[in-house]
């Protein structure tokens, strides 16, 4: 598997996490990564940057990986990561979104996320996540506002599903005088190899 392809795929296992399936998984590596460190990672995406540098996860390498999501009765990420594709998750189906697509949305997912903060409610309205989706995401992760940010562009992309479009999320960002998170989406879109 190519390093970018493998990037895109552990992006959408990341985004296909619960909040608990993550805590279960950070429980499992307990020996391999300190708490301390746990503390700090909040998206899948984080936990699979600390195990790639603790040499526990490469395009090669993923057996460990895939044995930690079996252990949290994740198979289908598993799949996933081992190339072979798992069903779409409930809602509009997202497999309508081309392969490109998909990665470059959860690229924008991940950088939003790290970035958005307080203004995550403002922007889910911008992009017309009803007000019960944003109250019902609010109670979820009172306290996480990168989770909430997440779970906001969750419900986003199931709403639309295969209509998704990277460029609408950052012509909203931009909408919403957020104008230096769109331009970090766009930055990691190039630097990753994507047009927009």
């Amino acid at each position: 598997m190519e390093t970018q392809q493998f990037h895109a795929v552990l992006l959408d296992i990341s985004n296909r996490l619960s909040s608990e399936e993550l805590n279960k998984l950070k429980f499992l590596v307990g020996d391999e990564v300190k708490k301390k460190q746990q503390e700090k990672i909040t998206t899948g995406h984080q936990l699979f940057e600390v195990l790639t540098q603790r040499r526990l996860l490469a395009p090669d390498q993923t057996g460990f990986l895939s044995g930690l999501l079996k252990n949290i009765d994740r198979p289908d990420l598993s799949d996933i990561l081992n190339g072979r594709p798992a069903p779409s998750p409930s809602g509009p189906p997202a497999d309508d979104l081309d392969q490109t697509e998909r990665a470059k949305l959860d690229i924008a997912t991940e950088v939003i996320s790290e970035n958005l903060g307080s203004k995550w409610r403002k922007l889910g309205r911008k992009l017309q996540v009803s007000d019960v989706k944003l109250e019902s995401i609010s109670r979820r992760h009172p306290t996480e506002l990168d989770e909430t940010a997440v779970e906001l562009l969750k419900e986003w992309r199931k709403s639309r599903g295969a209509e998704a479009r990277t460029q609408d999320l950052i012509k909203a960002l931009k909408d919403c005088q957020l104008k230096m998170t769109a331009e970090k989406v766009e930055d990691e879109l190039k630097s990753r190899g994507y047009d927009q």
